[in-house]
């Protein structure tokens, strides 16, 4: 038995995190991805970026301190390789470039930065269905601080894939107008029409906390009623009572209504009428990634 470990650093608009995989080969078996470490650092980019338009210079401090302390877990626990990547609070920030270079020149971890074609198809790396039913049909929304990407996944292969500007982070700071819904709105229905039975994938951590707070069975699916239900007593608690009463961290308390809105909508033009939530995301994406290329 071999193991590899890899390591995947998620630079997203609402928190930075990184997952950490141990990577389990038997001879003449599929590999085994357990997940070892994940820690979520609320560095609210977005908050910078889609207002301000770049990332101030005590948020870039704080970046760089996050990457100190990753390099250090990743050494600790004898990572290999590793990948950072970055998503739309980066690439829509003026001193994008800035920051990079001071993370490698302080830390020596290179980010990339991603657009919403690449982080859709890395994204797609994760083989959402190996949980699934691979002669069903999906809409998988992956919800972000920045953007949501969709993709059609049809009897276990993505169809087509779209990143859309309508994020959580963005929704609080009312960045995402009625023409961007429209396109949303449109791109669904035109891309799940004549689609037999089709649910939602759901990835991100508002849907997975969400799911979490449910008590649903592992497996089991979230339905449109879940959703609207708990989206509705959501609404009527204020932001310290989401956190008192759901133990919500300060940084999820705001956005969660928001990221159950997109939900709600793409269950509403798809037609589906459930939400499967593998507990997924682009650091998982990113580890089956490097997995692959270093094992081509």
């Amino acid at each position: 038995m071999k193991v590899k470990k890899l390591a995947a650093i998620d630079i997203g608009s609402n928190a930075i995190r990184i997952l950490i995989s141990n990577i389990v080969q038997v001879e003449g078996e599929h590999p085994v991805f357990m997940k070892s470490e994940m820690i979520r650092v609320p560095i609210r980019l977005g908050e910078d970026s889609f207002t301000i338009g770049e990332i101030s210079p005590k948020n870039i401090k704080r970046v760089v301190k996050a990457m100190k302390a990753f390099k250090l877990i990743m050494k600790i626990n004898g990572v290999k390789n590793y990948m950072a990547c970055a998503t739309s609070a980066l690439r829509e920030s003026n001193n994008a470039d800035k920051l990079i270079a001071k993370v490698k020149k302080k830390v020596g971890i290179k980010i990339e930065l991603i657009d919403g074609k690449k982080e859709a198809e890395i994204i797609s790396y994760t083989t959402i269905l190996a949980d699934q039913e691979h002669n069903s049909n999906y809409l998988y929304v992956d919800v972000g601080g920045g953007s949501t990407e969709f993709s059609v996944l049809k009897k276990g292969k993505r169809i087509v894939s779209k990143s859309f500007k309508a994020g959580t982070v963005r929704m609080i700071n009312n960045m995402v107008n009625d023409k961007v819904w429209q396109e949303i709105e449109k791109w669904i229905k035109m891309n799940t029409k004549g689609i037999e039975e089709i649910q939602l994938l759901g990835s991100g951590g508002n849907i997975n906390k969400v799911f979490k707070l449910s008590n649903i069975k592992d497996g089991n699916p979230l339905t449109y009623f879940n959703l609207k239900s708990f989206y509705q007593d959501l609404k009527k608690l204020s932001y310290e009572e989401r956190i008192l009463r759901y133990n919500l961290n300060l940084d999820r308390a705001d956005v969660i209504l928001p990221a159950l809105e997109i939900y709600l909508k793409a269950l509403k033009w798809s037609g589906a009428t459930k939400v499967f939530v593998p507990k997924i995301g682009l650091s998982d994406g990113m580890i089956k990634m490097m997995y692959k290329k270093h094992n081509a």
